[in-house]
């Protein structure tokens, strides 16, 4: 049975996305759910995964190139089956991509072309910039972040001229020695430093463009509450203890926990806004919001309401791990239904944060704080988390957010109902 693997849809706002590297060749045999190839999304470099087993007899997008969502990329079918290539890159609308004629051994190039003129070999002084898209991999940019390099001087060596690994480690090695400090001439008094222009990732630009779309056309009402987290926190102390390191659960775990219980509550939150009707989610699908190089990407805990908090700690680690890595799936990423976000590792108090559409509310968590509390007439010290949830007003009204909220800090109060 001859399968198509199309260029997936990650987002509801996705149009296209880039092939960029291809894991299996043709003729190689593929096993269900083993990647496939490495595509570029507005947000990330996403790993596809084979949806059935068998053998790779083609592919009908090349590296480096562009295509819609949907299109055919790569043809999968059973061992010794026949497949018609070029009846399928017919149907599918992608012509061949011809080979660049080899010279012939001896004879010139043809006049005005580019090798009738000798090329110097690129250097660091030579390298030429990448163009506006900057494009690289994860791993890459953070490395020149990391090391000071900027990025665009960096000739890429993969697909489409991307910026890889390897070329930045090879950027280093040859960058020159530095120079040995020497008595620092004094500067003009009038000395500036110039304004600098730095260029928008995709990602950047895909953020910009939604969240200003999303400040614009939905109606955000934020309601706050403080959380008493002494005993949620000695309880993950207890926990924590009888874990290994990759099973211990953050904060954040416990939030994303209690955060969906309480969903089940409260639907119209796990829910968005369709025109002349409220679309209530089926699944409580719970992102959670992980900084990357130039923004913020989503990594997603399926049916959160329903797993146990040790295993919500282990997908989360093991999705931001691949986030980190550039590794991302196409699962990680997809299908929210209600999104959190923590700033309290920097020791933010308390912030409000905008709704990810097409989503109709957001958890903004802060950090936990020692500070005295009032308990029987006496001030004692104790454990205090602030949240803020932003919802969309033409789902929910302040009342059932305020609601929300009780019932999610219920669960953190009383945190053995995050076990049950």
């Amino acid at each position: 049975m001859t399968e198509l693997v199309p260029m997936p849809k990650l987002g509801f706002d996705m149009a296209a996305g880039t092939l960029i590297r291809k894991v299996k060749r043709e003729g190689d045999a593929v096993a269900k759910g083993e990647i496939l190839a490495e595509i570029e999304t507005d947000k990330a470099t996403v790993e596809v995964e084979a949806y059935t087993g068998g053998v790779v007899k083609g592919w009908l997008v090349e590296e480096g190139q562009s295509v819609p969502i949907g299109t055919p990329m790569v043809v999968i079918a059973a061992p010794g089956e026949q497949v018609d290539m070029e009846a399928l890159r017919a149907q599918s609308g992608l012509a061949a991509q011809p080979a660049a004629p080899a010279p012939t051994p001896g004879a010139p190039p043809p006049a005005g072309s580019s090798a009738s003129q000798p090329q110097p070999a690129p250097t660091l002084a030579t390298a030429t910039p990448l163009s506006g898209r900057g494009v690289a991999s994860p791993v890459a940019r953070r490395m020149a972040d990391e090391s000071g390099i900027d990025i665009r001087l960096v000739a890429g060596t993969g697909p489409g001229g991307r910026v890889t690994k390897k070329d930045i480690e090879a950027y280093l090695k040859a960058a020159p020695a530095p120079a040995l400090p020497s008595a620092p001439a004094p500067l003009p008094a009038a000395a500036a430093p110039e304004d600098q222009a730095v260029p928008l990732t995709k990602l950047r630009q895909l953020i910009a463009r939604r969240m200003a779309e999303a400040k614009q056309t939905v109606p955000h009402i934020y309601i706050s509450a403080e959380i008493d987290v002494a005993a949620a926190m000695g309880l993950r102390k207890q926990i924590n203890a009888l874990l290994p390191d990759e099973r211990k659960a953050s904060v954040n775990d416990l939030v994303v926990k209690a955060a969906a219980l309480a969903l089940r509550q409260f639907p119209n939150l796990n829910a968005s806004f369709a025109g002349d009707k409220i679309i209530r989610k089926g699944r409580i699908n719970v992102g959670v919001a992980v900084a990357v190089e130039s923004g913020l990407l989503t990594v997603v805990v399926k049916d959160a309401d329903q797993k146990p908090l040790a295993q919500i700690a282990v997908e989360v680690k093991a999705m931001v791990g691949r986030v980190r890595a550039g590794k991302v799936q196409a699962a990680d990423i997809e299908g929210s239904t209600f999104s959190t976000t923590n700033l309290g590792m920097y020791d933010v108090e308390d912030f409000g944060a905008i709704i990810n559409p097409p989503e109709a509310a957001i958890l903004a968590v802060g950090a936990v704080r020692e500070m005295p509390v009032v308990k029987d007439g006496a001030i004692v010290p104790g454990l205090r988390m602030k949240v803020t949830c932003a919802a969309d007003h033409r789902v929910t009204d302040g009342a059932e957010v305020a609601q929300f909220l009780q019932a999610a800090r219920k669960n953190l109060e009383e945190p053995l109902r995050l076990l049950l």
